[in-house]
């Protein structure tokens, strides 16, 4: 048995010397921290604000669908802009941005949402909707493999350390979605997001680029990808 007078100071040596090192360390100081409580929320909190906006446009004017960023400002409240990726495939879009907005973007996300036509989709016996929602969609977020995400031509780093999975929450889709999900209903009901999400910090006024992409690969195999470029604008404030 070791003596506790040589192991603590050990233990206590090891934390004041590498505390400052791993405060020193941050590879993107662009980018919130994925624990952070950003805005007064966290990443898998703000995931199902990002959620509930993008759900709410009809197919013609949704941001996930649009093909240049025409419509990038609908719905824009709050200190946080939302980004979008696609349902699959490339998009090249041109943005105009308040400053001092935050930036929030998916590199791979999904929403696993209740209830569904399959009458098959339902939880276990004893499992809760949350679990089942939760479940489900950690099976595809656990598939991706890869991430990438620039700024400006600068690569983020350790992009797999932004994963965020949020509690159940309820949201309510434009039904024109049920020919991209099945499960939308037009109604509130319940949801899950999972996925990995970048969170920038305010931009300065000018002109950047942002491009971010992410790749899922299935069994059978079925691959998932979206590779998505923001040409952004960050405007002044009017006075």
């Amino acid at each position: 048995m070791h003596s506790k007078k040589l192991i603590v100071p050990s233990i206590v040596f090891r934390l004041v010397v590498m505390a400052p090192l791993a405060f020193a360390q941050n590879p993107n100081p662009g980018v919130l921290p994925p624990h952070s409580h950003s805005y007064g929320m966290t990443y898998a909190e703000w995931s199902t604000l990002w959620w509930r906006w993008a759900e709410s446009f009809p197919v013609a004017t949704n941001p996930i669908l649009d093909p240049t960023g025409a419509g990038c400002a609908l719905g824009q409240t709050g200190p946080v802009w939302f980004l979008a990726g696609t349902f699959g495939g490339p998009a090249t879009r041109t943005c105009t941005v308040p400053a001092g907005k935050a930036i929030l973007l998916p590199l791979v996300n999904i929403l696993n949402d209740y209830p569904c036509p399959d009458p098959t989709f339902q939880p276990g016996p004893g499992q809760s909707l949350e679990d089942f929602l939760t479940e489900g969609a950690e099976f595809f977020i656990d598939h991706v493999t890869e991430l990438e995400a620039e700024v400006d031509g600068v690569a983020l780093q350790d992009l797999f350390d932004y994963r965020a999975t949020s509690r159940l929450f309820s949201f309510t889709g434009d039904t024109s979605l049920q020919q991209i999900d099945a499960c939308i209903t037009g109604s509130p009901q319940a949801g899950v997001s999972d996925g990995y999400w970048i969170m920038l910090r305010p931009l300065s006024v000018g002109n950047h680029t942002i491009h971010f992409r992410g790749k899922e690969v299935f069994p059978g195999p079925s691959v998932f990808e979206t590779d998505v470029t923001y040409n952004l604008t960050v405007a002044p404030r009017n006075p």
